[in-house]
């Protein structure tokens, strides 16, 4: 990480480790290609030592096989060893958590958020900081739209009027009518993602020309993560950037990318923290592709976790907690579309 070494060193008081599972209310019914709820569970870790608390969150994934509950337990089998470790080798401990483990990356992820809002707290800075980033330098970000009857759609969308851009989620056979009812209210720019729906690939250049003509400026992950090979063939088809999601977990992943897709989407639950995400984001620039920081349905801990890296990338999509009812929490915001981070330290959270 970025100019720690020079920065004073920390107290080493023992910390204490805590999970829990947190329900998540939608304000809509969330649908994609992969699933429709009303709620969702995180999960959430806190770290205290020296009077300080860092707050963490996860959101659990499970296509990957992984729960909240699931990350409780994670964390449980963790704390004996975290409470015996040097937080001043908070570099060194993230990286043990990642190894500990084939999976549990949004629990890892809870873990890593806790450590870095407590060190930053600790040094009296504000997370960014710790990577020396101007908040001035964070980009808009956009407000997503599920799939859904047209007549809820048009509703999604104006309650959405002061977002100048719009992620529309597409890879149904309902495409057209969604994105039509989309353009029946606004004439914003949209940006769309399939999540691995169109089954294809003629399919997916048919559709993706259809929807260029629709006013959509890019397109996220239009079949199955593995089909690197068929992203390929769609590209060289195509006329608006196409960006990688689900095929995009983790810094391993991108140079494989390169080739295939323009963009990367990267997600702080999936990557296993923002250690990770921070090598992502160095990756990708350093083969030339854009990237995005994108998010998982979570309250303002996860989503202002996000938004500290985000004056590092090209475009944001982090809204996650814009679209539950029950934010247990206040974080970064959003004015007239562009992410205005806290100006407090660590993650700048109040309740």
């Amino acid at each position: 990480m970025l100019g720690l070494a020079a920065l004073p060193a920390l107290a080493a008081a023992p910390p204490a480790f805590t999970a829990q599972v947190q329900r998540l209310q939608l304000k809509h019914t969330w649908t994609t290609v992969m699933s429709s709820s009303t709620y969702r569970d995180v999960l959430y870790v806190t770290l205290t030592a020296d009077g300080i608390t860092g707050r963490g969150e996860g959101a659990g994934i499970v296509r990957y096989g992984e729960t909240a509950e699931a990350g409780v337990k994670f964390v449980q089998q963790l704390e004996p060893e975290l409470a015996r470790m040097d937080l001043r080798h908070y570099g060194k401990i993230i990286d043990w958590v990642l190894r500990k483990s084939p999976g549990d990356w949004a629990a890892k992820a809870a873990l890593d958020i806790a450590i870095h809002d407590w060190v930053a707290q600790t040094r009296g800075l504000p997370v960014h900081a710790l990577w020396g980033l101007d908040p001035k330098d964070a980009p808009l970000t956009t407000f997503s739209v599920g799939i859904d009857k047209a007549d809820v759609i048009r509703q999604k969308v104006r309650e959405a009027e002061a977002y100048p851009e719009l992620k529309v989620k597409v890879g149904l056979d309902t495409d057209e009518e969604v994105i039509e009812a989309v353009r029946s209210v606004t004439k914003k720019p949209l940006r769309v993602d399939a999540n691995e729906g169109f089954k294809t690939k003629e399919e997916a250049v048919r559709k993706i020309n259809w929807l260029e003509t629709m006013g959509v400026i890019s397109i996220e992950q239009p079949m199955a993560a593995h089909l690197i090979d068929e992203h390929k063939w769609i590209r060289q088809r195509i006329h608006i950037p196409m960006i990688a999601d689900e095929a995009c977990l983790r810094p391993a992943d991108i140079p494989k990318l390169a080739n295939a897709f323009d963009a990367v989407n990267i997600k702080i639950d999936k990557a296993g923290g923002l250690l990770q995400g921070y090598r992502m984001i160095q990756i990708a620039r350093s083969l030339g592709m854009k990237t995005m920081l994108g998010c998982m349905i979570s309250s303002s801990v996860a989503i202002t976790a996000a938004a500290q890296l985000s004056p590092l990338v090209d475009h944001a999509d982090l809204d996650g907690n814009l679209l539950i009812s029950n934010d247990p929490f206040r974080g970064v915001r959003v004015v007239n579309g562009k992410l205005i981070l806290p100006t407090g330290n660590g993650l700048g959270l109040t309740s």
